[in-house]
């Protein structure tokens, strides 16, 4: 066993292993939840959000906000919960080391009580606080010993997580922080506009935090033609490729919310990269009551506590491009981008960029970022993107 424990601190999630294995030994929620008041009460930590079988209506506390340590009495709580819990018996925090992934920036007030927690609370031996950019092009430029990160040794690396979006220049795993752009924008705003447009149009939930997570993960997508995708979600039946249906927990017969038909949710991926919308089938008023079927006119009944999701489905991610549309006075991520190179010196400007976070992982994400980028950089420069496997 490795004397080095590993501990990615994020605002979503947190994940727990010890240095040189290939993956961790738990990934957690980061905050506790507690159920409502007259189902139980017993405040649910970590992991054991995940194991609960009611997730409906929790109210969510988390150490994290805006990507950044604000209650270390709680964050105390969910490390000994998780070291207590999925660390070996024989695992002595005197003996081992630990590495923390935080975030850039952090303030002097949020490091000491950092250092609290590690030293004093906990009793490790040493720390070494790291940040996920210098991380993450370490290991591009080790795993592609023959690519062009690891003969430059030179990347940008977009971290767009629960808290925040970062382009991030790293030269020789070092970052430059002169050239570092933030974006205040990540899965929390996203998952709150998803719960908005939601609950104006179809049903209310607001208070379903861990379930529209779910809903954002398994159904939203990047669109690579919005004005396309839009006249496209405007139609009525099977021709609405992006139409599907979301059956929220009813605490009887599932406790769990999933999509009710996968296959119709994916229909959207035999739209072509390019071109108009595909013409509406022509069809007669009189025939619509014989073509429908029965099964079609109970697609979404509220009754039943399910609802439709449309355009809603590529307009949520669309705000990390156009943050702009929804009266938010920041750039886009291509724009953010481009500002990051440029701040850097010319002989840097030529570099691959490292998608990471949980927001890259929407469909068609690096895609559409490509294109955003084409126009803002010069044409003899070649758009190089690659993704972190997970």
């Amino acid at each position: 066993m490795s004397n080095v424990v590993v501990l990615d601190n994020g605002g979503s999630s947190i994940k727990l292993g010890f240095g040189g294995d290939r993956d961790p030994i738990v990934i957690a929620p980061n905050c506790t939840a507690k159920p409502p008041s007259y189902s139980s009460k017993k405040t649910l930590i970590s992991d054991q959000i995940l194991a609960f079988q009611d997730p409906t209506s929790l109210s969510l506390r988390r150490p994290i906000d805006r990507g950044y340590l604000i209650n270390p009495d709680l964050q105390r709580e969910i490390w000994s919960h998780l070291f207590s819990s999925h660390l070996p018996s024989t695992f002595s925090p005197s003996l081992s080391s630990l590495l923390l992934v935080q975030p850039l920036f952090s303030l002097p007030s949020i490091s000491l009580s950092t250092f609290e927690l590690v030293f004093e609370d906990f009793g490790f031996q040493s720390l070494n606080i790291s940040n996920s950019a210098s991380l993450v092009h370490l290991y591009e430029a080790s795993h592609r010993p023959y690519s062009v990160i690891s003969k430059t040794q030179c990347s940008l690396v977009v971290d767009s997580g629960f808290s925040f979006t970062h382009c991030v220049p790293v030269f020789q795993n070092f970052v430059l922080n002169y050239g570092v752009r933030r974006m205040d924008l990540g899965g929390k705003a996203l998952t709150n506009y998803l719960k908005e447009i939601v609950s104006f149009r179809s049903v209310n939930v607001m208070d379903e935090t861990l379930i529209m997570d779910d809903v954002k993960e398994k159904l939203c997508l990047v669109s690579l033609d919005v004005s396309r995708d839009l006249q496209i979600a405007r139609k009525a039946g099977k021709e609405n490729l992006f139409r599907c249906t979301y059956v929220l927990p009813d605490g009887v017969t599932h406790m769990k919310g999933f999509v009710k038909d996968p296959d119709e949710a994916r229909r959207y991926l035999s739209l072509p990269d390019e071109g108009p919308a595909p013409p509406p089938k022509p069809q007669d008023v009189d025939d619509i009551e014989v073509t429908e079927k029965p099964e079609d006119r109970r697609k979404i009944d509220l009754n039943k506590n399910e609802f439709g999701l449309t355009n809603e489905r590529f307009l949520v991610p669309e705000m990390l491009f156009h943050p702009s549309d929804l009266g938010m006075n920041q750039a886009g991520l291509a724009e953010c981008i481009v500002r990051s190179i440029n701040a850097c010196h010319p002989h840097l400007h030529p570099v691959l960029i490292i998608l990471t976070g949980g927001n890259t992982l929407f469909p068609r994400f690096a895609e559409r970022l490509e294109r955003e980028l084409r126009p803002l950089v010069p044409d003899d420069f070649r758009v190089k993107i690659t993704s972190q496997a997970e």
